[in-house]
Order: structure tokens, then C-alpha cells, then sequence
């Protein structure tokens, strides 16, 4: 939840009273055009009566315009936002809050905040006289079905005078973001042939590369404990020597996004593209809750969020902070010029990246080699296919015989990964058990458009 301080007071406007008379209204104007008329025609006539109606005529809304423009900085607005990250879909407060930090007490306020067209229509609220020292507090309900990051502000205050001669619009300078992720979609703990192991379901044992406990054995400090001592390295260097001993490692995971514009066809929140972008955030906050380091690629070789140990992160202290990086990442990512997918292929074959899990478009032959390719013998590799070809047809179309997915999928299965077509409106769920189904062999080249 983030929250917005208290507006700062607007600047003082260089055209002064010349810009508080731009903000007469009808009224006010109909008023001053009547007195400068009464008053011409009392000249012309020689009636001092006449004279006295149109100068208090024309003098009312000059006051008023003055009055309320000496008066227009004595208020104070913040903005809350609850939350300030939410799911595509999902809907999320706006608090707004107007103190009269003045002595006196205001007039009739009218808030109204800017808002982008797709989270909305714009909220306008109306405020009666707020006593002196006094507050009000009002809320607006946002939502979007489109993933992104969106401004709101800055708050535009509408002072009026009690005889509504006069209004003026001023507008503060603080706005918030609200930043909308993709949907995250709830999947189930299945272990896939060839998973490195998490925290949650075992541990996996490597000898630490760093710290007290180094590649070689060392010499005896104050404090080892004597179970430690390597008596073969002590007999050979005549001093006492400390073994070196395993550490659990975290389980990685890499999650691959093909972005390529080539590779999608169609937009909105239905798009495959889009299913892409909410299956590759739903796998990633699935590994991060078992235990894993992750981190999010993307065709372009971009790597989330890229400190840390080869560019994971997950330990446990981080994870909610490594979390939010990729969400973030992921709500406003967006189609990439690139042609190929080699850049990511250059990543991943510099190391052990454990569980491999990829969101594909259209691939042709070349490609499916590249993807082939960033298969690691140690870790298994996982793939989702979407078909353009099947997202953009029609209900009750049939899309054409002979795909170049059918095609993709044969060479990606014969080079160890696991690969499943995505048809239209599925469910990542579904999918992922089937995709262990698929693995130890319970689905055999049916259903859901995955071949064994």
C-alpha cells in the first residue's frame, strides 16, 4: 500500500487576478456586464441611483473573484491507494483526503481527479462548507482489464464563493501510480521428472564455493567442532584440518517469455500474448512459493531480476521483494522487435538453470531448433505453445490441418522438453498436471493438445 503526503499548496499564478477573473462564471459575468451597462447608462442619463445599483452590480463578483482568490491555498490533499498493485481484472481504492489547514471555514469544494480512460470514468465529488481545521474523507473504486502502469492525478480542487460569482480550479502537484500485474493463476505443487529439488520437498547437497567453508580443507580455528577435523589432511600438512561440508542449494527455476510481435497475432486482455505474460507470472510466484530461486527471461536475453547469484533470486527474506521486481516487470512488458530468440539461447547455455519452464508463439523450424537447444541435461524444460493461428479463429472456425506448431512440438518432444499446445481460453492449471501426467507417461498424445 502506498500512500501520497499531503498535496503541496500551488504556486502562485503568474497572471495573478487576471487569471481569477478568467474563472468568473455565468452568473459573475452576466453581474459585471449588467453593472458596466447600468453604470454607462446612469453616465448618459445623469441618474446616481442608477449609478449606485451598477457599481455594487459590478463590484459583487470582483470581490468575490478577490476573496476566493486570497483564500485558495488554505487546503491540503493527499491520496491513498489500497493496493497499489493489483491483478488485471481486479479492482483497488482510491482514498482521498482535504484538510482545511485555514481558520476560516471553505465554501462549496468540488474534487475531481484524473484518471486514464481505461480505468474508468472520472471521479468528481462535492463537498459541503468544511469547518475550520476540519477534513473529509471520500473514495473511488478503479479497474482495469488491461495490465500496465497508470498515473492518477494530480487532484484538481474547484473552489466556488457562496453567491457563485466565481470559481478556480487548482490542481496539486503529487499523483500515485497503480501499477496492474497480470492474473496469477493458483497451480498445484506436481513434481516433473527431472526437477531439481526445492526446499519443499527435499534438499539438494553441493559443497559451498564461498565462505568458512571453502573448496579445499582448512586449518583448525578456536571453536570447530573436532567432528570436523580431516585427519588424511593433517597427517599430510602436520597441522590440524577442518572438512569441508555440504550446504543445501536452492533449487533453480528459469521461466523463458518469447515476446517476439512475429510470434503472436490479435490484442486485449484475450490475446495469446497475453495468456503468455499471466502463465509466465503464475509459474513464477508458483516457484518462488516451493522454495526456488527464479528469475524471468525474455527473448531479448533480458534477464528479472538479474543481481544476485547468475541473476536469481528467491531466498527467503527476498522473495517478496524479488516477487514484485518481476510482477512489475511483467505488467507493462511488451512486444519485442526481435526475430529470433538466440540472445536468450546465449543466456541459458552458460550454466546449471535447473527447471526450465517457456511461454512460446509461432515458432518455425529454426527456431524450435534454438529452443531445442536451450534443453540442460540436468533440469527439466518444460514448454507451452500458442497457436496464433488457433487464438484468432473464430468460434465454430476450424483452424487449418497441418500447423507449423504440430511441427514445432514434435522437434521440441524429441529434444527432451516436455511441450504442450495451448489452445484458446485454457487453463494453465489443467495444463501444468498434465504436463507431469505427460512426463511419467499417464497421457499419451490426447487431450489438451499435448503428445507423449
Amino acid at each position: 500500500m502506498t500512500t501520497g503526503g499531503p498535496a503541496p499548496a500551488p504556486e502562485q499564478d503568474k497572471g495573478g487576478l487576471r487569471t481569477a477573473l478568467a474563472g468568473l462564471t455565468t452568473r459573475g459575468r452576466s453581474f459585471l456586464a449588467a453593472g458596466i451597462a447600468a453604470a454607462i447608462c446612469a453616465y448618459v442619463l445623469g441618474q446616481s441611483d442608477l449609478l449606485r445599483v451598477g457599481l455594487l452590480l459590478a463590484v459583487l463578483p470582483l470581490v468575490c473573484t478577490t476573496v476566493l482568490y486570497r483564500t485558495r491555498y488554505r487546503v491540503a490533499g493527499s491520496r491513498r491507494l489500497s493496493p497499489a498493485r493489483v491483478p488485471a481484472g481486479s479492482e483497488a481504492r482510491v482514498h482521498l483526503r482535504m484538510d482545511n489547514v485555514s481558520r476560516l471555514p471553505t465554501g462549496l469544494l468540488m474534487l475531481q481527479d484524473r484518471v486514464p480512460y481505461v480505468l474508468g470514468p472520472r471521479p468528481r465529488f462535492v463537498l459541503d462548507r468544511v469547518e475550520a481545521g476540519g477534513r473529509r474523507e471520500v473514495s473511488y473504486r478503479v479497474r482495469s482489464d488491461l495490465r500496465g502502469r497508470y498515473p492518477l492525478g494530480p487532484l484538481q480542487l474547484r473552489l466556488t464563493d457562496p453567491f457563485g460569482m466565481c470559481e478556480l480550479t487548482r490542481s496539486f502537484s503529487t499523483y500515485d501510480t497503480l501499477t496492474v500485474i497480470p492474473r496469477v493463476e493458483a497451480l498445484s505443487p506436481v513434481r516433473l521428472s527431472g526437477e531439481a529439488k526445492g526446499y519443499g520437498d527435499g534438499r539438494q547437497r553441493s559443497l559451498a564455493l564461498a565462505g568458512e567453508d571453502d573448496i579445499i580443507p582448512r586449518g583448525y580455528r578456536h571453536g570447530d567442532d573436532l567432528r570436523r577435523v580431516h585427519w588424511r589432511s593433517t597427517a599430510r600438512y602436520g597441522e590440524l584440518m577442518v572438512r569441508r561440508e555440504e550446504q543445501p542449494q536452492r533449487a533453480r527455476c528459469t521461466v523463458l517469455l518469447d515476446t517476439r510481435a512475429e510470434a503472436y497475432l490479435g490484442a486485449g486482455p484475450d490475446s495469446a500474448f497475453e495468456w503468455a505474460v499471466s502463465g509466465a507470472a503464475s509459474m513464477l510466484v508458483h516457484m518462488l512459493e516451493r522454495g526456488f530461486s527464479v528469475r524471468l527471461l525474455t527473448d531479448t536475453g533480458n534477464s528479472v531480476p538479474g543481481e544476485g547469484a547468475d541473476g536469481f533470486a528467491g531466498a527467503s527474506q527476498e522473495s517478496a521483494d524479488a516477487a514484485g521486481l518481476m510482477m512489475d516487470t511483467l505488467a507493462v512488458v511488451d512486444h519485442s522487435d526481435g526475430t529470433g530468440l538466440s540472445p536468450a539461447y546465449d543466456v541459458l547455455r552458460g550454466g546449471n538453470e535447473g527447471l526450465l519452464v517457456a511461454f512460446l508463439g509461432d515458432l518455425d523450424e529454426e527456431q524450435a531448433t534454438v529452443i531445442g537447444k536451450m534443453r540442460q541435461r540436468s533440469g527439466g524444460a518444460v514448454a507451452f505453445l500458442l497457436d496464433s493461428e488457433a487464438w484468432t479463429t473464430e468460434p465454430g472456425e476450424v483452424p487449418g490441418a497441418g500447423s507449423a506448431s504440430e511441427e514445432s512440438l514434435r522437434l521440441l518432444q524429441e529434444a527432451g522438453w516436455t511441450a504442450l499446445t495451448v489452445p484458446r481460453g485454457a487453463s494453465l492449471t489443467d495444463l501444468w498436471r498434465q504436463a507431469d501426467q505427460q512426463r511419467t507417461g499417464v497421457v499419451s498424445g490426447s487431450g489438451m493438445g499435448g503428445r507423449s
